[in-house]
């Protein structure tokens, strides 16, 4: 039995559709369905009921699932105390550099337990997986997150902002969501980013006229070709400056939490320094 075949599993249960499964786990889904039917004949029991419409565990699946997730946990708490001397600590992070990311490196480089940041470049669902998995100590995720099998500790708050044309004819220093024409929203897919979506629809007055797809850079090319259209998101995230694009702050402003995740068998000590490290600045 596999640890990978494990995981292969618990990420079944949770998302209870093979392909889905698939996507996160970044393999075929003939791969997954291929190593839970050897994980049932190994077993020598059904783990899960499936029909062509709805994938449902059994009460054997049920009680294998709580002993995957100890299991998985106490892998990575093998992991730790094996790399406690390590010096290393790997970051799942989306593809941009921050301020809040470049004083967090500095602080983990300066504190009492010195220790030389590794980023990784991950979709967030990779994210929460390597951590669960201990293929990675700490992710990086912005929205509304919870999770049961790995920790979120929130850390810190950032503004979402109205991103525009800069042929878009507003020119305050601010704006009012009553001041943009709702048809113009556009949202990437919430597969993309399902958090920052859910955080970000939660916050808008009614639902998306039209509905989100494609990614956050097919979004910021139409809206740069569009003055009529317009998206919102955190400050952070669109950095720099923008021969196309400008970023205007809300009034009122709406934010998101930013999450500190970790496996939960990272030691309380270790999270405390994650979480001060990515803390807003004092």
């Amino acid at each position: 039995m596999e640890l990978r075949t494990l995981q292969y599993f618990v990420t079944v249960a949770e998302e209870l559709h093979f392909g889905n499964a698939a996507k996160r786990l970044r393999i075929v889904q003939s791969a997954v369905s291929q190593q839970i039917a050897r994980f049932e004949r190994e077993l020598g029991v059904r783990l899960l009921d499936r029909t062509s419409r709805t994938v449902r565990l059994t009460p054997a699946g049920e009680r294998v699932l709580a002993a995957a997730r100890d299991t998985l946990s106490a892998a990575a708490r093998v992991r730790l105390v094996a790399g406690e001397l390590d010096t290393s600590v790997r970051i799942g992070v989306a593809t941009c550099v921050t301020p809040r990311l470049d004083r967090a490196l500095a602080r983990l480089r300066e504190g009492d337990r010195v220790v030389e940041p590794e980023l990784v470049d991950l979709p967030v669902g990779a994210r929460v997986d390597a951590v669960r998995n201990g293929e990675l100590d700490v992710a990086l995720v912005r929205g509304a997150f919870t999770g049961t099998t790995v920790t979120a500790t929130p850390a810190w708050s950032e503004p979402l902002h109205v991103v525009v044309s800069r042929r878009h004819s507003f020119a305050g220093p601010a704006i009012t969501l009553a001041d943009l024409d709702p048809d113009g929203l556009r949202l990437p897919a919430r597969e993309v980013d399902p958090p920052l979506f859910d955080a970000i629809v939660a916050a808008l007055p009614a639902a998306p006229a039209r509905p989100p797809s494609g990614d956050f850079l097919t979004v910021l090319y139409e809206v740069g070709n569009d003055p009529r259209t317009w998206t919102l998101l955190p400050a952070e995230q669109l950095a720099g400056d923008s021969p196309r694009l400008r970023q205007l702050p809300l009034d009122p402003p709406l934010v998101v939490e930013g999450h500190v995740v970790t496996s939960l068998a990272t030691p309380d000590a270790c999270v405390a320094s994650y979480v001060a490290a990515f803390a807003d600045w004092r």
